[in-house]
């Protein structure tokens, strides 16, 4: 076919969805494709991530894009969740399962790693990383050398999972900023390079060179088209709110975990602020992004399964719940102040009723995490994307919360995977960057 529409395919890798985009030079979606995948469990029966399955996907996916006659893919890249190792041997294949990132950690290897390094508060400050156990990607690495030495030896690379992602494709290994610094425990942010407990212990030649976000290579087999080397996806979801947007503004996306980032903060983490889930990333350009999280989009899948069997309803039901300012301020004038999931579902007169508490539960929360990156670097704007923002009471009660700053719910088509896009866009682009990617909705405060 002549005029095939030059596009880039963007893999974008949830806990829960695994995406395949395709967008063209104007960064519109012109293709998309699904999967969900059951997990499996490791060796000690906790469950973990079907890697084999992740894999087949991928090379499935691009078989059936490769085929299409009406696109040209110019590059390849990915963005995935971060905090998740995949450990190859000598011949790149993979040596363990992907081990769950909520995997309990134990405890005695934690005590020691932290008292022969300075303790919990000194570590935690140096890397900008709350003490996570194995939400701390390198403390994985750690317990696999001191637990199973002898697998610890056969591991080449560890690789995180947006870098063997696209060492499927490129068969090239490479570490970068983006994964490397989301409270990994592994990088010193005040010195911008690896921690000194990762070289104390052997690590560093298990992880591949550092190299540019921006970095693309050649695909192993067959194809004209460029390899992406993969970006964390909190981090990837902000490119396209710093590229359209200079005047300080906090962006709050949302998934799984509601992360609220803030590029214009640049003070230090006091040691409060890591104990309450505060942690710095770094950015594609390798600048540090003061940000806090909250597992609000978890805790909201939860519930709301759990008040769709109470109600015997659809667990898809909140979608067609619309903002009710009475219902709230009724729930509110009770002032019953508790976790959701401490409470007595018996108590509500009906579903409206019941979501809007979990609402305001969830965003009381939310207000608290997002404050800690607000405090002593104030932003005239809150841009808030993912899947809270189609949230109309979501949206309401956080307007309501800071009435001193504008507050949009921000759409981009697929943020995670436009912003993976967008950080190699010179090698792949031959447009400007279009200024109109991001389509806000202001949320304005009603005037009592």
């Amino acid at each position: 076919m002549a005029n095939k529409i030059p596009v880039i395919a963007i893999f974008d890798v949830g806990k829960t969805n695994k995406k395949l985009f395709l967008f063209d030079e104007q960064y519109q979606l012109v293709f998309e494709r699904t999967a969900k995948f059951n997990e499996t469990v490791d060796e000690d029966g906790d469950p973990c991530e079907n890697l084999e399955s992740l894999r087949l996907s991928v090379f499935d996916s691009l078989r059936e894009v490769f085929s299409k006659d009406i696109y040209d893919i110019k590059a390849i890249s990915f963005s995935t969740y971060g905090a998740s190792f995949v450990y190859l041997d000598e011949q790149g294949q993979p040596l363990t399962p992907l081990y769950n990132y909520l995997k309990e950690y134990p405890k005695e290897i934690s005590d020691t790693f932290y008292k022969k390094y300075g303790g919990e508060d000194l570590v935690s400050n140096e890397t900008a990383s709350p003490v996570l156990g194995s939400l701390n990607s390198g403390l994985q690495l750690y317990r696999i050398k001191e637990e199973r030495p002898e697998l610890f030896a056969r591991i080449k690379y560890a690789l995180h999972l947006p870098q063997y992602m696209s060492y499927l494709l490129s068969g090239t290994a490479y570490s970068e900023l983006t994964s490397i610094g989301c409270h990994t425990l592994l990088w010193d942010f005040n010195k911008a390079q690896y921690h000194n407990w990762v070289t104390g212990e052997g690590l560093e030649p298990k992880l591949a060179p550092i190299v540019a976000c921006d970095t693309v290579t050649k695909p192993a087999f067959g194809g004209d088209y460029k390899v992406g080397v993969g970006l964390h996806d909190s981090s990837a979801a902000l490119i396209p709110y710093l590229v359209n947007f200079h005047e300080p503004f906090l962006l709050i996306s949302t998934g799984t975990w509601c992360i609220s980032l803030n590029p214009f903060n640049n003070t230090p983490l006091t040691p409060g602020e890591l104990k309450q889930d505060c942690l710095c990333y770094l950015s594609y350009k390798g600048n540090a992004v003061k940000a806090s999280r909250l597992f609000a989009g978890y805790e909201h899948e939860q519930q709301t399964k759990r008040l769709a069997q109470h109600f015997k309803i659809s667990p898809s039901f909140y979608k067609h719940i619309a903002y009710n300012p009475e219902t709230i301020d009724q729930l509110k004038a009770l002032n019953r102040s508790a976790e959701f999931a401490d409470r007595d579902l018996d108590s509500f007169a009906n579903i409206d009723e019941a979501y809007h508490q979990l609402i305001i539960d969830l965003v009381e929360k939310q207000i608290v995490s997002s404050q800690l990156v607000l405090n002593g670097a104030p932003v005239s704007r809150i841009f808030v994307d993912g899947g809270f923002s189609k949230n109309p009471i979501y949206m309401n009660l956080l307007a309501k919360a800071f009435p001193k700053i504008e507050v949009y719910a921000a759409s981009v088509a697929q943020a995670t995977s436009v912003g993976t896009a967008l950080s190699i866009h010179q090698h792949w682009n031959s447009k400007p960057i279009p200024n109109d990617m991001i389509q806000l909705k202001y949320y304005a405060i009603p005037h009592v």
